[in-house]
């Protein structure tokens, strides 16, 4: 393949770190963008001295329209007129308890769909025009918790995020553009889970998993990179389960 413009949204840690990692380790042009500009420079400048491809990076919260915009602009003048690859992985979840009270779990909501869901449809609609005709590659970041519940509004909008892939893949598929998804399980390494994660939490996880241990950001890369390459051209509209095992695919 020729070099190819890629950009990963929540870039600067955990799997999209890794990812946009590996997409740079092949000679790939990188973007990553995030919310906090320090992390993303940190970075772009590792990544940038330990591979030969190219590291860009921009602020910018994916849930937030003006923000969206000036990417989109910025990227359009700057960088490329072309997408060949998006990576829609920002995200995250923060907990709320059962008696919060009706603001505060509005509030909570909207900070669920803008981070995991909203965000990813600007993302798409705002590159829209850029995408590579055909040869596009979108794939979103879900979640096991889309198909097993957990964190209600963080599983339902990760949920939303499935349905807005099988949206893309229909739409989009005719232009020669796919649209995938990947729906991680339990992946250690990262900044996810805070101090949520106990050993013990940890220790039931992995028992209920055939594989016997938790995830890393590798193996979620693994499947991206798939889903990016040349070999998956004739898949679309698909959940690629990362879990080991822990929920069969559905």
């Amino acid at each position: 393949m020729s070099t190819r413009t890629v950009i990963v949204t929540g870039g600067g840690t955990g799997i999209g770190r890794a990812i946009a990692a590996a997409f740079a380790a092949a000679a790939e042009r990188v973007v990553i963008l995030g919310r906090r500009g320090h992390v993303l420079e940190q970075t772009a400048a590792e990544l940038s001295g330990q591979t030969h491809g190219a590291i860009a990076w921009r602020a910018c919260d994916v849930g937030a329209p003006d923000h969206v915009r000036e990417f989109v602009e910025w990227f359009r003048t700057q960088v490329s007129d072309t997408v060949d690859v998006l990576v829609n992985n920002a995200g995250g979840s923060v907990p709320i308890g059962p008696n919060a009270g009706l603001e505060q779990a509005a509030a909570h909501a909207r900070q669920m769909l803008d981070a995991n869901l909203i965000g990813t449809y600007l993302m798409t609609h705002g590159l829209r025009p850029y995408f590579r005709r055909p040869g596009a590659r979108i794939i979103n970041i879900s979640s096991i918790a889309a198909f097993r519940g957990g964190g209600d509004m963080y599983s339902a909008a990760k949920a939303g995020v499935v349905g807005l892939t099988y949206a893309l893949a229909l739409e989009l598929g005719p232009e020669g553009i796919t649209a995938n998804a990947v729906a991680p399980g339990l992946v250690l390494d990262t900044e996810f889970f805070g101090d949520r994660m106990t050993d013990e939490r940890r220790r039931r996880t992995v028992a209920q998993t055939p594989l016997a241990r938790a995830g890393h950001p590798a193996d979620v890369v693994a499947a991206v990179r798939y889903l990016a390459s040349p070999e998956a051209s004739f898949v679309t509209g698909e959940v690629l389960h990362v879990n080991g095992g822990w929920l069969f695919g559905r």
